[in-house]
């Protein structure tokens, strides 16, 4: 007798500027991965232009589905469901999401499941790796800055989050004033290269400070005061080697004493310290945070980079582990620009 067939999800995820359609299998298993980056669109503006976004999303995601399935050689009707971005995010991409999942799922009798995105990242280190619950996340985005215990699916307890800007907002902005362009975080990352992280003294803010929120708008207003105090001109190779080394190092310093301060508060020894989100991507913070965790008594572990970004293969995951625990959703759900994982804090 053969074995049972592990159960297949469509995911589609369109929250901020990436369209993306992807099918992925039980036994974690990508069988097919479909993605259309803005880049292009939104870079001569800086920074994402919601209504663009969404006309982007509508333009192009049936045809990413339809690549995406194709490229898994099967129908909707060897799907066990349907996973979209439910939130939280900009509103008008995640309604064409949204609606595109419902529309396929009704179509084809299928259950719908709204993902939370954080709930996304949260659990793409499973994706990849037999990781158990439960573990401490350090969730860190370009819209969220966030360390939490994941108990389990859909339960989540919010150690401590930003004050002001996510980090990955820090790193845009700051790429911005340095002239590297968007989206800053691997522009910043790549000139941080050879560069001298201890020559100009940014400051570290909460460093040192109880509790495990996070606040990086003052160590953007200090790069400003840096950048402003150079010569007159255009930054020089050397000098942006040494500010984006510098800024990175403030970073990764911030990210290491915040997620110390979770640690101490987790207590769990033998346990994993898990980085997700677009930040995790970065080799340097991943180093510090890989030290942290191996000198408590952590695993460490992250998602590989194209599952760090966003993706649809993490919301069709986090859609077969709700599925397993029977957590689907009606077709009358509505699309939420705001979604905390841990809806108890404050």
């Amino acid at each position: 007798m053969s074995e049972p067939r592990p159960p297949l999800v469509l995911g589609i995820e369109t929250s901020c500027d990436e369209t993306a359609a992807a099918v992925v299998a039980g036994d974690r298993r990508v069988l097919a991965e479909a993605l259309l980056s803005q880049l292009d669109e939104h870079r001569p503006y800086g920074g994402v232009v919601p209504e663009i976004a969404a006309r982007a999303h509508l333009d192009h995601l049936d045809a990413l589905v339809r690549r995406a399935m194709a490229e898994a050689k099967i129908g909707f009707g060897d799907l066990a469901g349907v996973a979209a971005t439910g939130g939280p995010g900009l509103i008008g991409g995640i309604m064409v999401g949204v609606m595109t999942a419902k529309a396929i799922a009704a179509v084809h009798r299928l259950p719908f499941l709204a993902i939370n995105h954080l709930e996304g990242h949260a659990l793409s280190v499973r994706l990849t790796a037999d990781i158990p619950f439960p573990y401490l996340l350090l969730l860190v985005s370009g819209g969220h800055c966030q360390l939490l215990t994941v108990e389990g699916v859909g339960r989540y307890h919010r150690l401590g989050t930003t004050i002001d800007d996510a980090v990955g907002e820090a790193f845009d902005k700051s790429a911005k004033l340095l002239g590297l362009g968007y989206p800053g975080g691997p522009a910043l990352e790549a000139a941080a290269t050879g560069g001298n992280p201890k020559r100009f003294a940014l400051p570290r803010p909460m460093l040192g400070r109880a509790g495990c929120d996070f606040s990086f708008s003052g160590l953007k207003t200090a790069l400003r005061h840096a950048i402003e105090a150079l010569p007159p001109g255009p930054i020089d190779a050397r000098d942006l080697a040494d500010l984006a080394a510098s800024f990175q190092a403030a970073i990764a310093d911030v990210l290491a004493d915040r997620t110390g301060n979770a640690i101490a508060a987790y207590g769990q020894k033998g346990g994993t310290l898990v980085v997700a989100g677009g930040v995790a991507a970065n080799a340097a913070i991943r180093a510090r945070l890989g030290a942290l965790a191996e000198k408590a008594g952590l695993r460490f572990t992250a998602p590989p980079p194209r599952l760090c970004t966003d993706n649809a293969a993490m919301i069709a995951w986090a859609g077969l582990e709700r599925l397993r625990l029977g957590l689907t959703d009606g077709l009358d759900f509505a699309p939420r620009p705001r979604w905390p994982l841990d809806r108890s804090a404050a």
